[in-house]
Order: structure tokens, then C-alpha cells, then sequence
């Protein structure tokens, strides 16, 4: 096949992708005005990472600005009160994460929230698997090491969670590894990482993707991945299962949510903005 042959090929699959989508923007009717995204962490966050990637994302496809709020803190209730509270008309989206969506139910007794019928799913965004990391100078090398330390001193070592499913994850760790450490709730993952990388605490469960610049500059090490294989950015770093702890493999994700009550075509039209983008890391 010739160059111009490929041109013309390429120059038909381009117009034949893009026709649908300008279609749609012909015919849409959602959003004619700024989009506020609430995202219930601090900055620097995976979930609020992703929010700022996706509100550029939306921005530009939907020609409209995308506001990010972020409200973090009481396991991520006063982010949801702030979402429900808001009109259901599609422009307050609520960037959700396991902890808000599902740990909660889990974890209180009563929720100011159902997140069954006051939710409506829009779309999954991302997923990332998770890493135990310790101080650079931690005297723990290897899991083993850690979880040898934690069984001959139980409650005397400490780890951060930045969100109620960081903490359950922790506590699952502690039961399946047989020890008892003591858990320290931050605000958001960029406190975690400030506390680990301070040796303020022993160690952390941390989404492995926001934490792999940090570990590969030296601030902080990683002993073990919770993903079925290991993590290219570290390539070093030994699955859970390699470090004899197999079973234990929790992951993160975030997604879309709105008011149940928002308008099912505003729901599609939300989903027509955020489609194009859907990722998943692995």
C-alpha cells in the first residue's frame, strides 16, 4: 500500500471517529456553565489528581470550566453532605473513592448518606494497586523484616492511613500477617507521605502510583506490591505474594458519581464528557 493510500485510509477512520462526536456537540444541551467537581481529600491526593486530569479533560470537550473543591477531612462525609446539598442538576459532580462509597458503609454503624440511593453512578476512572512503603532510613528492609518487628513488639510500631479504606486495608494487613500495629489518621495522602517520608511513622499502605517518584528519589522505600504482578515503575519492589503474604492485594479506585435525583439525560451527558478519558492503571 502506498503512502497516499495510508493517508486517505488514516483521513477516513480520523473523520469517521469524529463525526460522532461532533454530532453530539451539536446536539447537546448539557453544560451550558461552569461544572464543580467536589473531591473529598486534600490536594495532592490520587483522587484529587485525577480530578484535575479528568476537569481539564471535561473542560475541554464540553467547553466548559470545571471547578475543583476539595473538602477533606471526617472520612469524607462533609464532601458528601456538600454534593447532596447541591442542586441535582448535573453541575456539582462528586469525585468519589472507595472510602466514601463503600468503606464507610462498612466501617459506621449509621451514615448522614446511603450511598446506594443518594448516588448515581456516572463512571470508574482509575484503579492502582497499592505498595507498603517505611521511612528511607527505616530499619525494616523487607516486609519480613516489618512484620518480624511488629509480632515481637505488638503495638509498638505505627502506620498512616490518609482515608477510612487505607485504615481498613491496614487493619486487614494486621489480621492476615498475624500482628497488631497501631494506626495514625491523616488528612490525605500528601500527609502520609509527609509523615513517612519524616519518620514520623513506621510505615504506610499508599496508592503505589502516587508514591513511586518519591521512592525512586529516595524519600521514602517500598517493601511490597499488592498487585498479582509487580509494578513497572519499580520494578525492584517484590509483589505481596513474593514477600509471603499472598492474598493480600487491595486496590484504590476513584469514579463519578451525582445526586440520584439528577435527570437520567444529564447522567448521560456526563458520560458523554468523561467516556473519551476513561483510564484504568494497572
Amino acid at each position: 500500500m502506498n503512502d497516499t493510500s495510508k493517508l486517505s485510509r488514516r483521513a477516513l477512520l480520523g473523520a469517521a471517529l469524529a463525526a460522532p462526536l461532533a454530532a453530539w456537540a451539536q446536539t447537546r444541551t448539557f453544560p451550558t456553565r461552569p461544572v464543580r467537581f467536589i473531591v473529598p481529600f486534600a490536594p495532592g491526593s490520587n483522587t484529587d489528581t485525577l480530578a484535575r486530569l479528568y476537569g481539564k479533560a471535561f473542560s475541554e470537550k464540553s467547553g466548559q470550566p470545571v471547578v475543583i473543591e476539595n473538602k477533606s477531612g471526617g472520612n469524607g462525609i462533609p464532601a458528601v453532605q456538600a454534593a447532596l446539598a447541591a442542586p441535582a442538576d448535573g453541575y456539582t459532580v462528586f469525585f468519589s473513592s472507595n472510602s466514601t462509597l463503600t468503606t464507610n458503609a462498612a466501617i459506621f454503624r449509621k451514615l448522614p448518606y446511603d450511598p446506594l440511593a443518594d448516588f448515581a453512578p456516572v463512571t470508574l476512572v482509575g484503579g492502582q494497586y497499592l505498595a507498603v512503603i517505611v521511612p528511607a532510613n527505616s530499619p525494616h528492609k523487607t516486609l519480613a523484616d516489618l512484620l518480624a518487628d511488629a509480632r515481637k513488639r505488638p503495638g509498638a510500631l505505627n502506620h498512616a492511613a490518609g482515608s477510612p479504606s487505607y485504615a481498613l486495608w491496614s487493619a486487614w494487613l494486621n489480621e492476615i500477617a498475624h500482628i497488631k500495629t497501631t494506626n495514625i489518621m491523616y488528612k490525605g495522602a500528601g500527609d502520609v507521605f509527609t509523615a513517612v517520608a519524616g519518620g514520623q511513622v513506621d510505615y504506610a499502605i499508599v496508592d503505589a502510583s502516587a508514591s513511586s517518584e518519591q521512592v525512586k528519589g529516595g524519600r521514602m522505600r517500598a517493601l511490597a506490591y499488592t498487585g498479582e504482578e509487580r509494578y513497572a515503575p519499580l520494578p525492584g519492589v517484590p509483589t505481596m505474594a513474593e514477600a509471603s503474604v499472598p492474598g493480600f492485594n487491595p486496590m484504590a479506585w476513584s469514579g463519578v458519581a451525582v445526586a440520584a435525583k439528577t435527570p437520567p439525560a444529564v447522567q448521560q451527558e456526563l458520560r458523554h464528557c468523561f467516556a473519551p478519558q476513561r483510564i484504568r492503571t494497572k
